[in-house]
């Protein structure tokens, strides 16, 4: 199969574009900057197809992704940074990436009927109570910006397209870029006290993991709405924090305070992240790992597992 893959600079699209050339597929990455430039790990997206893109453009959308004529485009790309996306000067921005830029692809994926994958997330939710959310719910009541900037890229997906796969995540790690884990480790190294929220509940999600259930998914026709995170059950940030040290063997207190008494952020943020996957063995598809078995195979490929 031949896939175009949307934001192979982040942590998600790199492993992707590399599971989909490890089956042997066609692949042609994109970004929006005028080279690869996600980490140099010497992995087989540094060196595939790849083509500079801003997805908000319409007309440079439809011209790429039709030259390139895919069978299916797997949507990676997003404006993720939640807090700064409620800035006032970034409102139109976060919108025309994440529901224009969505809406501009599956315009295209209609025209040539290719298959489509968008990937969202659980904001799109109001993240109250304590009820998993299930893949089929439509009770969308987004918290903040982002989560409603997501909901619309998956609006236009799902009117546009019958063949599409729309797969939430939620705390999301991986190698190339940002994350709780990354962050964690950070201040490890400089603090041997720190506080964690206890109150939001969710399950993390590596993207090494996430990228082969992709392209599992994409070579199916099983298509519909799907929660992927790692098994293992329900955990808070607090409990996550205290594996990532303990795993990682750093000495760190870790105090479990609740979201009022951390402070609010600029962004809220859900309470309730626990995503439903059963969906996903039901359609013949293999679950993820467990995270903590995911978080010792990441700190591996970082080199701080000290288990």
């Amino acid at each position: 199969m031949k896939f175009f893959v949307t934001g192979v600079g982040g942590q998600l699209g790199h492993d992707v574009m590399n599971e989909l050339l490890k089956r042997g597929h066609e692949g042609v990455g994109s970004d929006i900057q005028d080279n690869y430039s996600g980490v140099a790990d010497g992995s087989a997206v540094t060196k595939a197809s790849y083509v500079a893109l801003d997805i908000t453009d319409k007309n440079a959308v439809e011209k790429v992704i039709t030259e390139v004529n895919p069978d299916a485009v797997i949507h990676c790309a997003a404006w993720t940074a939640v807090d700064m996306a409620e800035d006032d000067d970034k409102v139109t921005k976060v919108r025309a990436i994440n529901a224009g830029g969505t809406q501009n692809i599956a315009d295209v994926c209609k025209k040539l009927n290719c298959k489509m994958t968008y990937i969202s997330t659980d904001y799109v939710f109001d993240g109250q109570g304590t009820e998993p959310w299930q893949p089929d719910c439509k009770d969308y009541q987004p918290l903040n910006y982002y989560g409603e900037t997501k909901l619309g890229g998956e609006l236009a997906v799902s009117s546009a397209l019958e063949k599409y796969f729309i797969v939430r995540i939620a705390w999301v790690f991986g190698l190339n870029g940002k994350n709780f884990i990354k962050t964690m480790l950070q201040l490890g190294k400089t603090h041997d006290k720190l506080r964690v929220v206890c109150d939001q509940i969710g399950t993390p999600t590596y993207t090494l993991d996430l990228a082969r259930l992709l392209a599992d998914m994409i070579e199916s026709d099983k298509y519909g709405y799907y929660h992927a995170t790692n098994e293992g059950g329900y955990i808070s940030w607090y409990e996550f924090a205290c594996e990532i040290f303990r795993q990682a063997g750093l000495p760190v207190q870790v105090d479990a305070v609740t979201t009022a008494e951390y402070g609010a952020s600029k962004a809220a943020r859900p309470f309730n992240s626990r995503l439903d996957k059963s969906k996903l063995a039901e359609n013949g598809f293999t679950p993820l790992p467990d995270w903590k078995d995911a978080l010792s195979r990441y700190l591996k490929e970082l080199g701080t597992n000290h288990q």
